[in-house]
């Protein structure tokens, strides 16, 4: 059986500060190529040391409200993840209900 690799590419552009001002990202298998993004999450597991190591971005003429709804996107496919991983319907419902609190604090519904 042979093995396949795959990359997934990030490429940022910072001003003079190290502030992003331009994201693209590339995943060929996806057939996505320089896409542009305003925002990116990456976390990792480092099975050694039993912790997650994130990057976290987002270009500085991010909109505040994108920002709130990429996060609350991001939050329920955490809790769709979860339950993927887990199949621990229970906890993956409790963060289903935050998801619903975050929304409406925001006024995103």
């Amino acid at each position: 059986m042979s093995k396949k690799t795959s990359n997934i590419n990030l490429v940022v552009t910072t001003d003079e500060n190290k502030i992003p001002e331009k994201i693209t990202w590339s995943a060929e298998d996806g057939g996505i190529q320089n896409a542009e993004a305003k925002a990116a999450f990456l976390s990792v597991w480092d099975h050694v040391s039993k912790e997650s190591l994130r990057i976290d971005l987002w270009t500085k003429d991010m909109p505040i409200d994108d920002m709130r709804m990429f996060f609350y996107q991001t939050l329920v496919t955490m809790s769709d993840t979860y339950f993927r991983a887990t199949q621990d319907e229970k906890m993956s419902e409790t963060m289903k209900d935050f998801c619903d609190y975050f929304a409406e604090k925001l006024n995103l519904k």
